[in-house]
């Protein structure tokens, strides 16, 4: 039986989640033990925090390691914290034959070695090399080749940029923890507090973060989490539509569909489905 790990709980590993789920693949995502997904409402990273995170219609479970099996028996995706993928070395509960290993940290930098090599290794984005630290490669960056699958050589280079408005991403100004004001999905107006930065225990200083115009909270730091000065930390959406803040996006489908035609390509997995 064919078993697919995800590295990350994120939207577009969600999505990637998601979509496989629907195929019929048996999904174990490996998360953090504390999440810094900023588009809480479609990342079943959330499920660290709250035990449980549902996507369009789809539940996600934290696990330990000898329940997951019962947990996507019953129509769930077990989760587990496990950033190091560990769990590819226990022998007992993982053949490393049957198992697919998808690399959606979007960490955008060469990846340390797995513990096991898996008989699939697909890489999302930059930092992944086909042939050398992964089978396949998927781009991840928009433009006309998002999606698409590269079995040797490597995604675009990460720009240092953010897509579209670039107003639209709200960082941390300072080190601290994140207190949120404002709930992903609800209308903002320019200039109105979303959230602040909470710099010291001991000492009550605070930054504050606007919203660069009027719009929706599209994605927010989940509550009290230490962040760095320079982190992406929120997302404003200035279509104002809060239905978009709930669905998977279209470059999260773009992406897994790109993981599916790798999965795919392999005759082995065809004969699993």
């Amino acid at each position: 039986m064919t078993l697919v790990l995800i590295r990350g709980g994120g939207d577009i590993a969600s999505g990637v989640a998601l979509r496989l789920h629907h195929i019929g693949f048996d999904i174990v995502i490996l998360e953090l033990e504390q999440p810094l997904a900023v588009r809480r409402t479609v990342s079943f990273a959330e499920a660290v925090y709250e035990g449980s995170h549902t996507i369009e219609g789809v539940t996600a479970r934290l696990a330990s390691p000898d329940q997951y099996t019962n947990i996507y028996e019953a129509g769930e995706i077990p989760l587990l914290i496990d950033p190091n993928a560990n769990i590819l070395a226990n022998s007992l509960l993982i053949n490393s034959q049957s198992t697919i290993v998808i690399d959606a940290r979007l960490i955008k930098q060469t990846p340390s070695p797995l513990p096991n090599q898996p008989a699939l290794h697909i890489g999302l984005g930059p930092g992944f090399h086909a042939g050398e630290n992964c089978h396949a490669v998927i781009e991840t960056r928009r433009s006309h080749t998002l999606g698409r699958v590269y079995w040797r050589g490597s995604a675009q280079a990460d720009s240092g940029q953010p897509e579209g408005d670039p107003r639209r991403v709200l960082r941390a100004p300072a080190d601290g923890i994140v207190v949120g004001h404002v709930e992903i999905g609800a209308h903002v107006d320019e200039g109105q507090v979303i959230a602040e930065i909470q710099q010291s225990s001991t000492v009550n200083l605070k930054s504050e973060i606007t919203s660069p115009f009027k719009g929706v909270l599209r994605g927010l730091t989940h509550k009290d989490v230490l962040v760095t000065k320079g982190m992406k930390i929120g997302d404003v959406d200035s279509s104002d539509d809060p239905s978009h803040c709930f669905l998977v996006s279209d470059k999260a489908l773009a992406v897994s569909g790109g993981v599916l035609e790798a999965i795919f390509t392999r005759p082995e997995f065809r004969r699993d489905l």
